[in-house]
């Protein structure tokens, strides 16, 4: 259960007006206007740690599946249900075949990324070429969804069927700009294995994070704050 993640706060003392330790001495002011975009983008993956993982799976006007990863990502809405993640472009500054998939049938499912699945997800996230199916690169297995035209990953412990509400373009269409995609979610699929009395039990969801470079992260540990009295 997830009560064996949980450990201690960090400061158990601290009481409002007492002064915070910062770990830290000089800053460094980065003007993004004079800084190389690949800098840029190595500062912003770096620093906005962890990022949770949408594992999304889509299908071509052809009927071609496609699943892959995409850590800018997280949810957005109660009413309606939704979550948004973001689709950059390719180094050659073409679209995505999940953001074509998704302009040509307004449907996706995003898929969690659980432990037991790191190495067949990271696979996925491989430069293929337009009309090769992941799943099969990958060695997944497409599970039908019921809402929705595209599968959805087998194994995954959550799964989400979504419909396009809003696709928001970022930037001006070079290397480096992106889509917000934002869904509606239709309808979501727990494994009874992490889902007990309406909540997801996370030490049996190992849900895995998005860091910097190659590096991926786990959940280790786990405080509780109560919500401030005001």
């Amino acid at each position: 259960m997830t009560d064996s993640l949980r450990g201690p706060q960090p400061h158990p003392g601290w009481k409002p007006g007492d002064a915070v330790e910062i770990p830290h001495g000089r800053w460094i002011g980065l003007d993004i206007a004079t800084l190389d975009p690949a800098a840029g983008y190595k500062l912003l993956i770096g620093s906005i740690v962890p990022r949770p993982i949408a594992w999304v799976s889509t299908v071509s006007a052809r009927g071609v599946t496609n699943v892959a990863p995409y850590s800018f990502f997280n949810g957005v809405a109660s009413k309606p249900l939704s979550l948004a993640f973001s689709i950059t472009r390719r180094p050659d500054g073409s679209d995505k075949d999940t953001l074509a998939n998704i302009r040509a049938t307004n449907q996706f499912v995003v898929n969690s990324a659980n432990e037991w699945m790191a190495e067949a997800m990271h696979q996925t996230s491989g430069a293929y070429a337009p009309g090769e199916s992941e799943f099969a690169k990958a060695g997944l297995t497409p599970e039908p969804s019921v809402e929705v035209k595209p599968p959805r990953v087998k194994g995954a412990a959550v799964q989400m069927e979504c419909e396009l509400l809003k696709l928001v373009p970022i930037g001006d269409g070079s290397v480096g700009s992106a889509h917000l995609v934002i869904g509606k979610i239709l309808m979501i699929h727990a494994h009874e294995s992490v889902y007990h009395d309406g909540k997801i039990d996370l030490a049996a969801y190992k849900p895995l994070s998005r860091l910097a470079g190659d590096s991926y992260g786990r959940v280790a540990g786990v405080f509780d704050l109560e919500r401030p009295k005001v």
